[in-house]
């Protein structure tokens, strides 16, 4: 039954909880860490970490998709970002570093950003981006805005994407427009596609239901909230409780798994998670794997140098992501994903911490670790 509020006369509203607002519970069994699996598989492609990166050039250069794929996770380019627009990113990247020196003006770095932003399209250049982590031998995979996805896809598959992201701030299976605007018809464009498609953000069952029906093998749930980095709630008021969103997307894949007689379609959880143990509660709630960005600019190797924003930063006209700093700590990327840590903050060793919750609970795989007990905070 759902818990409902009243919040004013005639008007009730849904009570929804975020990850802060939960705790796992334990079981009455445990195991060694050692027999405990992190592994997933999406479509043909198996990973050892439930990691997906958000796709923001902050993260994500050819070479540390290469470093986070050979570390068991997946990796994603902005097909759209600096290494499709830019020859000389690492040039684009100081500007934008230098940009945040300048501690009188806030709002420097978001308009450094639109400006790299507004250079045109360069296919040649995320071609070779993405020839380079294809050499490597890990999954490529490449984010694409639903605007422009019909464009650009034909494109991204011939250099050799493997799996295809198709992310906005919103993303719905159905598209209202004027003007003679020819909106992304999903179930169409996957149709057409022999390669996997994760698509989203969503925050309802609803919307989640739609997107599986498009044929996605996988639905991205949330916004990429990150605490003093995005902005979506304050410019346009929409916000996601994450706990309660992935538990409503897991339901409608559990609903769809039903409808289709065993189509089982990935949840990924995109936003508020700032550490190990949110990281945690999120596949407890029922993501199959996590998308992080901010946790990872701690790595040195990324190409923000300890600054994190969101690829919607850089939105011409309505920004809805900070230039933020990232932890004030620096790391290898190994060591922030596998440890060993002195941080008693779950900053540090993600993934050791998410096998050990796993351990402590009695659960031996993801699937099974969804299942754990919850409990929430009063």
């Amino acid at each position: 039954m759902r818990d409902m509020v009243e919040i004013g006369m005639g008007r009730t509203a849904r009570r929804a909880y975020d990850l802060d607002d939960i705790e796992i519970v334990t079981s009455r069994r445990t195991r060694s860490s050692k027999i405990v699996s992190t592994a997933w598989q999406i479509d043909a492609y198996r990973f050892d970490l439930p990691l997906v990166t958000h796709p923001t050039d902050a993260i994500v250069s050819p070479s540390t998709a290469i470093s986070i794929g050979e570390l068991g996770g997946l990796g994603v380019l902005n097909a759209e970002g600096l290494w499709a627009r830019h020859s000389n990113v690492e040039e684009a990247l100081d500007s934008v570093i230098a940009a945040a020196d300048d501690v009188d003006d806030a709002d420097a770095i978001v308009r450094r950003l639109q400006t790299l932003h507004a250079a045109p399209l360069r296919m040649e250049l995320i071609a070779e981006a993405i020839k380079k982590v294809r050499e490597a031998g890990v999954t490529v995979a490449a984010r694409v805005s639903p605007q422009h996805a019909a464009e650009l896809t034909p494109d991204l598959l011939a250099a050799g994407v493997e799996v295809l992201v198709v992310q906005g701030t919103i993303v719905s299976a159905e598209h209202v427009s004027k003007d003679g605007e020819q909106p992304l018809n999903l179930k169409e464009f996957i149709s057409e596609l022999d390669v996997p498609v994760v698509a989203g953000g969503v925050s309802d069952y609803r919307t989640a239901m739609h997107l599986m029906r498009t044929g996605a093998a996988g639905v991205i749930v949330g916004h990429g909230y990150s605490p003093g980095v995005t902005t979506t709630d304050r410019v346009l008021g929409i916000g996601v409780p994450m706990a309660t969103a992935i538990i409503d997307a897991a339901a409608a894949r559990r609903d769809y798994l039903d409808e289709t007689g065993g189509r089982y379609v990935h949840v990924l959880a995109d936003g508020g998670v700032s550490c190990s143990g949110d990281l945690a509660k999120a596949v407890a709630c029922g993501a199959d794997a996590v998308m992080l960005g901010a946790p990872l600019s701690a790595a040195a190797e990324v190409p923000g140098q300890g600054l994190y924003w969101t690829s919607a930063a850089a939105h011409p006209s309505l920004p809805r992501s900070r230039v933020a700093a990232g932890p004030d700590h620096e790391v290898d990327l190994k060591t922030l994903l596998y440890g060993p840590s002195s941080d008693a903050d779950g900053t540090i060793n993600l993934f050791g911490a998410l096998r050990r919750a796993m351990a402590k609970t009695g659960y031996s795989d993801l699937k099974e670790f969804q299942k754990v007990g919850l409990n929430v905070r009063r």
